[in-house]
């Protein structure tokens, strides 16, 4: 080992002085720029949108289970309705997401350089970095997923069966989050069969007991489902059964998201330590190796699989990366205490140490080029520019309506209609006349202002022959239009039109073109 690493470490996995230092201050760096950027960079739609959720007390919502919503309250409960107030909920599970990672490989190695790696993997990754610091049910998942993993990984240490209580816990947790759970059942089932403790565990009541717990704590959403003819899991099963035939674009997609989005050395690093520390597990029937390994390898062979025929979002496959993080700082601990010496594994602690430099570099670099420069790049295909500028786009909106004495604003889709929500705070009742099964057992705000006879339609432009124009007696008569824009380059055009003769009906049949949601948003 060269003079550089054992400035670091000691060869054996203890850090030193120097060392603590260096992983303190990175991890300072990176919170310091999520605060930052949570409070200063204004809510991208889907932020918006969760936050209006929230705003409803509902047992769940069509797409998606309530805990977003829970965290977002919390959040805004102690800051109020501002973009820190809106995103320090999902800060605090990301925080909490990562000292449980480290207590995972602190308990499964006696390593720091491990845990310290496994601390500074996800902070180096911008998708956990500095955009940790956006809204997304993935922060309640990350977290709760990882709190039942580390209940195993206890169960493990102790073998006492009550831990498979607080897993099933975690379990249920993790499914209110985000309906992408269930791909972590495969690493559990591998975990209770595969070693040789099977039988013990199977006939125990703990896991059985585990499932009942966690059932019973996702039980608003099951209730919910129920009352509403299913419509949560028919809308998952339909968007995730969409084919759109095999293209080799959307595999390149989802393969560059990760490289941009987990880092283009950190992404091959962690999926590589996950590779090798399933090898290690299923040979040596090891159950923590199983179980880390696994909850990482089959929702990306999933996604990558589906890729194949379907875009994979940015935020879908953030529940693999912190358990192949894991599974990479586990992976090095056993390279060191086996002193495996083939160039792989003489290299793979240099490689994992330049991903985490070239991570927090990449962090940086991002947050001066999204919150300090005003340099534009391809504003149009930016993901965050694509987003921007809603909030002179409601400013105008409000403008326009008391010019023609306007008293509701509506718009045909659910990010026009957050973003208004979120810049106006209700200021002005704003409603969404279509998809309304997004919206079953939310309160109704508007109706009183709708009896006044004048609304104001905003929509992108050109917004002609929409469905409220093909579908109702209303009247439209174009009035404004503006551009919506992000440091000077337009984005998107937008349109305003006053609505006369129609009240909008917010509780239609199922059978109304203004209740169905659409496949693609």
């Amino acid at each position: 080992m060269g003079k550089t690493d054992t400035s670091r470490h000691d060869g054996k996995g203890r850090l030193t002085a120097h060392g603590i230092f260096a992983v303190a201050l990175a991890i300072a760096v990176i919170v310091a720029l999520q605060v930052i950027y949570a409070a200063t960079a204004d809510l991208r739609t889907d932020e918006a949108y969760y936050w209006t959720l929230s705003k409803e007390y509902v047992l769940s919502y069509l797409d998606h289970p309530p805990m977003v919503a829970w965290i977002v309250r919390f959040g805004t409960a102690i800051f109020g309705d501002s973009n820190f107030g809106a995103r320090f909920g999902g800060l605090l599970a990301m925080w909490l997401a990562v000292a449980i990672l480290g207590d995972i490989v602190r308990r499964l190695t006696r390593d720091r350089l491990a845990v310290a790696l496994a601390v500074l993997m996800p902070l180096a990754a911008p998708e956990y970095g500095l955009f940790a610091s956006r809204i997304v049910p993935d922060a309640g998942l990350i977290l709760f997923s990882l709190a039942m993993v580390w209940s195993l990984v206890r169960l493990t240490e102790s073998e006492d069966g009550r831990w498979w209580l607080l897993a099933g816990l975690f379990g249920g947790l993790s499914l209110l989050s985000k309906y992408t759970a269930v791909f972590l059942a495969p690493g559990i089932l591998a975990f209770l069969l595969m070693p040789p403790w099977r039988m013990r565990w199977l006939r125990s009541p703990y896991p059985w007991a585990a499932i009942v717990i966690a059932l019973l704590v996702f039980s608003p959403v099951l209730i919910w489902n129920w009352q509403h003819d299913w419509a949560s899991f028919k809308f998952q099963f339909i968007r995730a059964g969409a084919d759109h035939g095999i293209s080799v674009r959307t595999v390149a997609d989802f393969l560059g998201l990760q490289f941009a989005l987990v880092g283009p050395i950190l992404f091959p690093v962690a999926l590589a330590g996950a590779v090798m520390l399933a090898w290690r597990g299923y040979r040596q029937l090891n159950p923590a190796f199983i179980l880390i390994s696994t909850c990482a390898l089959v929702p990306f062979g999933y996604f990558l699989w589906k890729s194949l025929s379907l875009r994979i979002g940015d935020t879908w496959p953030l529940v693999i990366w912190p358990f192949a993080f894991a599974a990479a700082a586990i992976n090095l601990a056993e390279i060191r205490k086996q002193q495996q010496q083939g160039w792989i594994f003489r290299t793979a602690e240099s490689w994992a140490k330049a991903a985490v430099a070239l991570g927090i570099m990449l962090n940086i670099a991002v947050f001066y080029y999204y919150g300090v420069s005003n340099l534009v790049v391809s504003a149009r295909q930016d993901p965050i520019a694509k987003e921007a500028g809603y909030g002179d786009i409601a400013a105008r909106a409000q403008a326009v309506a008391k010019d023609v004495g306007a008293t509701w604003i509506v718009t045909l889709d659910y990010r026009i209609y957050a973003e208004l929500r979120w810049h106006l705070k209700d200021s002005i009742p704003v409603v969404q006349v279509n998809e309304r099964s997004r919206f079953i057992g939310f309160r109704d705000h508007a109706s009183t202002a709708m009896t006044s006879g004048i609304g104001l339609y905003v929509d992108s432009a050109p917004n002609d022959g929409n469905v409220i124009e093909t579908q109702t007696p209303a009247v439209l008569q174009l009035v404004g239009q503006t551009d919506r824009m992000w440091r000077g380059a337009v984005i998107e055009p937008f349109a305003f039109k006053t609505i006369q003769g129609w009240k909008p009906d917010l509780s239609p049949p199922p059978d109304s073109p203004f209740y169905k949601w659409r496949l693609l948003n």
